[in-house]
Protein backbone atom coordinates (compact mmCIF):
# COMPACT_ATOMS: atom_id res chain seq x y z
CA UNK A 1 0.00 0.00 0.00
CA UNK A 2 1.17 3.68 -0.75
CA UNK A 3 2.84 5.67 2.15
CA UNK A 4 4.46 8.57 2.63
CA UNK A 5 6.54 9.63 5.52
CA UNK A 6 7.69 13.28 4.66
CA UNK A 7 9.93 13.50 7.72
CA UNK A 8 12.21 10.40 6.65
CA UNK A 9 11.60 11.44 2.73
CA UNK A 10 13.43 14.96 3.08
CA UNK A 11 15.90 13.88 5.89
CA UNK A 12 17.55 10.99 3.43
CA UNK A 13 21.00 11.84 2.32
CA UNK A 14 21.37 10.60 -0.95
CA UNK A 15 24.58 8.86 -2.27
CA UNK A 16 26.67 10.27 -5.12
CA UNK A 17 26.35 9.05 -8.35
CA UNK A 18 29.78 8.85 -10.46
CA UNK A 19 29.78 7.92 -14.54
CA UNK A 20 31.81 8.49 -17.26
CA UNK A 21 30.12 8.71 -20.74
CA UNK A 22 31.53 9.37 -24.07
CA UNK A 23 30.91 10.02 -27.90
CA UNK A 24 29.09 7.15 -28.14
CA UNK A 25 26.89 7.52 -25.97
CA UNK A 26 25.98 11.01 -27.07
CA UNK A 27 25.77 9.93 -30.83
CA UNK A 28 23.26 7.09 -29.98
CA UNK A 29 20.86 9.62 -27.67
CA UNK A 30 20.64 11.99 -30.55
CA UNK A 31 19.82 8.79 -32.99
CA UNK A 32 17.36 8.19 -30.58
CA UNK A 33 15.55 11.68 -31.00
CA UNK A 34 15.89 11.86 -34.45
CA UNK A 35 18.40 13.47 -35.45
CA UNK A 36 19.53 13.19 -39.03
CA UNK A 37 16.09 10.79 -39.64
CA UNK A 38 14.71 12.33 -42.27
CA UNK A 39 18.43 13.68 -43.72
CA UNK A 40 21.73 11.74 -43.35
CA UNK A 41 23.36 14.93 -44.37
CA UNK A 42 21.29 17.79 -42.37
CA UNK A 43 24.13 19.97 -41.93
CA UNK A 44 22.09 21.31 -38.76
CA UNK A 45 22.85 18.00 -37.47
CA UNK A 46 25.22 16.00 -38.62
CA UNK A 47 28.09 17.53 -36.10
CA UNK A 48 25.93 15.44 -33.36
CA UNK A 49 26.35 12.04 -35.06
CA UNK A 50 29.67 12.71 -36.78
CA UNK A 51 33.28 14.27 -36.79
CA UNK A 52 32.94 17.13 -39.72
CA UNK A 53 34.97 19.66 -40.10
CA UNK A 54 38.07 18.23 -38.56
CA UNK A 55 36.49 19.16 -35.17
CA UNK A 56 37.77 16.32 -32.74
CA UNK A 57 34.42 15.43 -30.59
CA UNK A 58 30.96 15.96 -31.99
CA UNK A 59 28.48 18.02 -29.97
CA UNK A 60 25.70 16.87 -27.54
CA UNK A 61 22.14 18.02 -27.68
CA UNK A 62 21.21 19.97 -24.30
CA UNK A 63 18.69 17.26 -23.42
CA UNK A 64 21.38 14.48 -23.29
CA UNK A 65 21.59 15.38 -19.91
CA UNK A 66 17.95 14.28 -19.14
CA UNK A 67 19.67 10.49 -19.14
CA UNK A 68 21.58 11.62 -16.43
CA UNK A 69 19.09 11.20 -13.18
CA UNK A 70 18.42 7.70 -14.93
CA UNK A 71 22.19 7.04 -13.14
CA UNK A 72 20.50 7.31 -9.53
CA UNK A 73 18.38 4.66 -10.55
CA UNK A 74 19.98 1.87 -12.55
CA UNK A 75 18.07 2.72 -15.66
CA UNK A 76 14.52 2.53 -14.14
CA UNK A 77 13.64 5.19 -14.12
CA UNK A 78 11.92 5.56 -10.36
CA UNK A 79 14.38 6.74 -7.43
CA UNK A 80 13.92 4.88 -4.49
CA UNK A 81 13.55 7.55 -1.75
CA UNK A 82 12.95 5.81 2.07
CA UNK A 83 9.73 7.10 3.41
CA UNK A 84 7.93 6.94 0.07
CA UNK A 85 6.13 3.91 -0.63
CA UNK A 86 3.82 3.76 -3.98
CA UNK A 87 2.48 1.21 -7.16
CA UNK A 88 5.09 1.77 -9.72
CA UNK A 89 2.05 0.97 -12.44
CA UNK A 90 -0.03 4.20 -11.42
CA UNK A 91 3.77 6.67 -11.51
CA UNK A 92 3.71 9.13 -14.16
CA UNK A 93 6.18 11.61 -15.14
CA UNK A 94 4.97 14.97 -15.26
CA UNK A 95 7.13 17.65 -15.97
CA UNK A 96 11.07 17.94 -16.82
CA UNK A 97 13.00 21.06 -16.55
CA UNK A 98 16.55 21.39 -17.14
CA UNK A 99 19.34 23.76 -16.67
CA UNK A 100 22.72 24.05 -18.47
CA UNK A 101 25.67 26.06 -17.02
CA UNK A 102 28.45 25.23 -19.53
CA UNK A 103 28.03 23.62 -22.42
CA UNK A 104 27.98 20.06 -22.69
CA UNK A 105 31.30 17.69 -23.76
CA UNK A 106 31.22 14.77 -25.28
CA UNK A 107 33.07 12.88 -23.08
CA UNK A 108 33.19 13.59 -19.44
CA UNK A 109 33.17 11.45 -16.10
CA UNK A 110 31.22 13.07 -13.88
CA UNK A 111 28.78 12.83 -10.49
CA UNK A 112 25.42 13.22 -9.61
CA UNK A 113 24.56 14.94 -6.37
CA UNK A 114 20.57 14.29 -5.80
CA UNK A 115 17.85 15.77 -3.13
CA UNK A 116 13.93 16.06 -2.90
CA UNK A 117 13.30 19.45 -4.33
CA UNK A 118 9.55 19.10 -3.48
CA UNK A 119 6.67 16.99 -2.05
CA UNK A 120 3.35 17.86 -2.19
CA UNK A 121 -0.20 16.23 -0.89
CA UNK A 122 -2.77 16.58 -3.44
CA UNK A 123 -5.01 14.22 -1.80
CA UNK A 124 -5.77 12.00 -4.74
CA UNK A 125 -2.02 11.82 -5.54
CA UNK A 126 1.47 12.84 -4.36
CA UNK A 127 3.73 15.19 -6.49
CA UNK A 128 7.54 14.10 -5.68
CA UNK A 129 9.96 16.52 -7.44
CA UNK A 130 13.44 14.92 -7.84
CA UNK A 131 16.53 17.74 -8.25
CA UNK A 132 19.85 16.11 -10.24
CA UNK A 133 23.22 18.70 -9.76
CA UNK A 134 25.60 17.26 -11.93
CA UNK A 135 29.30 18.13 -11.58
CA UNK A 136 32.94 16.81 -13.24
CA UNK A 137 34.40 14.78 -11.75
CA UNK A 138 37.98 16.09 -11.62
CA UNK A 139 37.00 20.03 -11.46
CA UNK A 140 33.90 20.16 -9.64
CA UNK A 141 32.25 22.95 -11.58
CA UNK A 142 28.79 21.98 -12.26
CA UNK A 143 27.63 20.98 -15.78
CA UNK A 144 23.97 21.10 -15.45
CA UNK A 145 20.64 20.44 -13.23
CA UNK A 146 17.38 18.14 -14.09
CA UNK A 147 14.45 18.62 -11.86
CA UNK A 148 11.62 15.92 -12.14
CA UNK A 149 8.42 16.26 -11.29
CA UNK A 150 6.56 12.71 -10.75
CA UNK A 151 3.33 12.02 -10.00
CA UNK A 152 2.66 9.52 -7.62
CA UNK A 153 -1.53 8.22 -7.94
CA UNK A 154 -3.46 6.90 -5.19
CA UNK A 155 -0.29 7.78 -3.27
CA UNK A 156 -1.84 11.14 -1.70
CA UNK A 157 -3.83 12.00 1.35
CA UNK A 158 -1.14 11.59 4.06
CA UNK A 159 -1.72 14.79 6.01
CA UNK A 160 -4.40 17.07 6.65
CA UNK A 161 -6.95 17.59 3.87
CA UNK A 162 -7.55 21.29 5.47
CA UNK A 163 -4.09 21.96 5.58
CA UNK A 164 -2.48 19.72 3.09
CA UNK A 165 1.59 19.11 3.20
CA UNK A 166 3.80 21.14 0.91
CA UNK A 167 7.06 21.46 0.58
CA UNK A 168 9.25 23.03 -1.98
CA UNK A 169 12.87 24.05 -2.46
CA UNK A 170 12.40 26.82 -5.26
CA UNK A 171 9.74 29.17 -6.91
CA UNK A 172 7.71 26.14 -8.89
CA UNK A 173 5.43 29.08 -10.33
CA UNK A 174 8.07 30.97 -11.82
CA UNK A 175 9.49 27.75 -13.70
CA UNK A 176 6.45 26.06 -14.93
CA UNK A 177 4.48 29.14 -16.30
CA UNK A 178 3.92 28.97 -19.72
CA UNK A 179 1.03 30.34 -21.92
CA UNK A 180 0.77 29.25 -25.45
CA UNK A 181 -0.23 32.04 -27.27
CA UNK A 182 -3.74 32.51 -29.59
CA UNK A 183 -1.18 33.76 -32.54
CA UNK A 184 0.44 32.11 -35.76
CA UNK A 185 3.24 30.31 -34.55
CA UNK A 186 6.70 31.57 -35.03
CA UNK A 187 8.07 28.29 -36.85
CA UNK A 188 6.37 24.67 -37.18
CA UNK A 189 8.96 21.96 -37.94
CA UNK A 190 7.11 18.59 -38.67
CA UNK A 191 9.28 15.30 -37.31
CA UNK A 192 7.76 11.70 -38.32
CA UNK A 193 8.67 9.36 -35.07
CA UNK A 194 10.35 5.73 -36.53
CA UNK A 195 8.27 2.49 -35.87
CA UNK A 196 11.41 1.54 -33.93
CA UNK A 197 12.08 4.75 -32.07
CA UNK A 198 11.76 3.66 -28.48
CA UNK A 199 13.20 0.36 -28.87
CA UNK A 200 16.49 2.93 -30.19
CA UNK A 201 16.17 5.15 -27.23
CA UNK A 202 15.94 2.84 -24.58
CA UNK A 203 19.25 1.77 -25.08
CA UNK A 204 20.44 5.11 -23.76
CA UNK A 205 19.10 3.72 -20.66
CA UNK A 206 15.94 3.89 -19.98
CA UNK A 207 14.28 0.29 -19.71
CA UNK A 208 11.14 0.70 -18.67
CA UNK A 209 9.43 -2.24 -20.25
CA UNK A 210 6.32 0.12 -21.06
CA UNK A 211 7.98 1.28 -23.74
CA UNK A 212 9.06 -2.18 -25.54
CA UNK A 213 7.08 -4.63 -24.03
CA UNK A 214 2.98 -5.16 -25.75
CA UNK A 215 1.82 -6.74 -22.85
CA UNK A 216 2.90 -4.29 -20.27
CA UNK A 217 1.81 -1.55 -22.75
CA UNK A 218 -2.00 -3.19 -22.79
CA UNK A 219 -1.79 -3.98 -19.30
CA UNK A 220 -0.82 -0.15 -18.56
CA UNK A 221 -3.83 0.54 -21.20
CA UNK A 222 -2.67 1.43 -23.88
CA UNK A 223 -2.75 -0.18 -27.18
CA UNK A 224 1.04 -1.05 -28.58
CA UNK A 225 4.16 0.59 -26.45
CA UNK A 226 4.77 4.25 -26.20
CA UNK A 227 7.44 6.38 -26.89
CA UNK A 228 9.27 8.05 -23.84
CA UNK A 229 8.70 11.47 -22.28
CA UNK A 230 11.75 12.50 -22.43
CA UNK A 231 12.36 10.78 -25.80
CA UNK A 232 9.29 13.81 -26.80
CA UNK A 233 10.94 16.05 -25.38
CA UNK A 234 13.88 15.30 -26.96
CA UNK A 235 12.48 15.90 -30.57
CA UNK A 236 10.94 19.41 -29.36
CA UNK A 237 14.11 20.47 -28.67
CA UNK A 238 15.81 19.53 -30.90
CA UNK A 239 13.21 22.01 -33.47
CA UNK A 240 13.73 24.94 -31.11
CA UNK A 241 17.66 24.52 -32.07
CA UNK A 242 17.53 24.02 -35.53
CA UNK A 243 14.68 26.57 -35.93
CA UNK A 244 16.19 29.05 -33.89
CA UNK A 245 19.45 28.42 -33.10
CA UNK A 246 21.07 26.97 -36.38
CA UNK A 247 21.69 23.64 -34.99
CA UNK A 248 23.95 24.60 -32.33
CA UNK A 249 23.55 23.57 -28.85
CA UNK A 250 25.21 25.80 -27.24
CA UNK A 251 22.42 28.38 -27.17
CA UNK A 252 20.43 26.78 -24.95
CA UNK A 253 20.09 27.69 -21.51
CA UNK A 254 17.25 26.34 -19.66
CA UNK A 255 14.87 23.29 -21.28
CA UNK A 256 11.27 22.72 -19.59
CA UNK A 257 8.62 20.27 -20.68
CA UNK A 258 5.19 19.54 -19.36
CA UNK A 259 3.79 16.21 -20.51
CA UNK A 260 0.84 15.89 -21.39
CA UNK A 261 -0.07 12.81 -23.33
CA UNK A 262 1.48 9.90 -24.61
CA UNK A 263 3.24 9.55 -28.09
CA UNK A 264 2.53 5.82 -30.47
CA UNK A 265 5.79 5.37 -32.29
CA UNK A 266 5.21 5.84 -36.23
CA UNK A 267 3.13 9.20 -35.41
CA UNK A 268 3.91 12.36 -36.74
CA UNK A 269 5.08 14.85 -34.11
CA UNK A 270 4.43 18.33 -35.36
CA UNK A 271 5.92 20.90 -33.35
CA UNK A 272 4.90 25.32 -32.75
CA UNK A 273 6.78 27.60 -31.90
CA UNK A 274 6.52 30.97 -30.41
CA UNK A 275 9.32 33.56 -30.18
CA UNK A 276 9.12 35.66 -27.28
CA UNK A 277 12.66 37.58 -26.85
CA UNK A 278 14.75 35.10 -25.35
CA UNK A 279 12.28 32.03 -24.71
CA UNK A 280 10.52 29.91 -27.20
CA UNK A 281 7.02 28.86 -26.48
CA UNK A 282 6.59 25.76 -27.80
CA UNK A 283 3.34 23.16 -28.14
CA UNK A 284 3.97 19.57 -30.24
CA UNK A 285 1.35 17.84 -31.33
CA UNK A 286 0.73 14.40 -32.69
CA UNK A 287 -0.55 14.89 -36.39
CA UNK A 288 -2.31 11.68 -36.45
CA UNK A 289 -4.58 12.42 -33.29
CA UNK A 290 -4.30 16.19 -33.21
CA UNK A 291 -3.65 16.44 -29.72
CA UNK A 292 -1.50 18.12 -27.69
CA UNK A 293 1.38 15.80 -25.84
CA UNK A 294 3.93 18.16 -24.66
CA UNK A 295 4.17 22.09 -24.06
CA UNK A 296 7.01 23.99 -22.72
CA UNK A 297 9.29 26.51 -23.62
CA UNK A 298 13.55 27.32 -24.35
CA UNK A 299 15.36 29.79 -22.75
CA UNK A 300 17.91 31.29 -25.07
CA UNK A 301 21.25 32.77 -24.28
CA UNK A 302 20.22 35.79 -26.56
CA UNK A 303 17.63 36.56 -28.82
CA UNK A 304 17.77 35.09 -32.26
CA UNK A 305 18.69 37.40 -35.34
CA UNK A 306 16.29 35.65 -37.82
CA UNK A 307 14.15 32.28 -37.61
CA UNK A 308 16.40 29.41 -40.26
CA UNK A 309 14.68 28.81 -43.36
CA UNK A 310 13.86 24.84 -42.29
CA UNK A 311 12.02 26.18 -39.23
CA UNK A 312 10.21 28.68 -41.63
CA UNK A 313 9.03 26.21 -44.14
CA UNK A 314 8.16 23.30 -42.48
CA UNK A 315 4.86 24.60 -41.26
Amino acid sequence: MASIDPEVALAYKFPEVSFAYDDRDVALYALGVGACGTDAVDDKELHFLHHIDGQRHIKALPTFVSLFPLKNSNGRGIVNVPGIHFDESLLLHGQQYIEIYKPIPSCASVVNKVKVAGLHDKGKATILEIETTTHLKDSGEVLCMNRSTIFLRGAGGFSDSSRPYSYTTYPANQISRISIPDSAPSAVYEDPIQQSQALLYRLSGDYNPLHSDPMIAQVAGFTRPILHGLCTLGFAARAVIKSFGNGDPAVVQNIFGRFLLHVYPGETLVTEMWLDGQRVLYQTKVKERNRAVLSGYVLLKHSPSSLSSKGEDEA
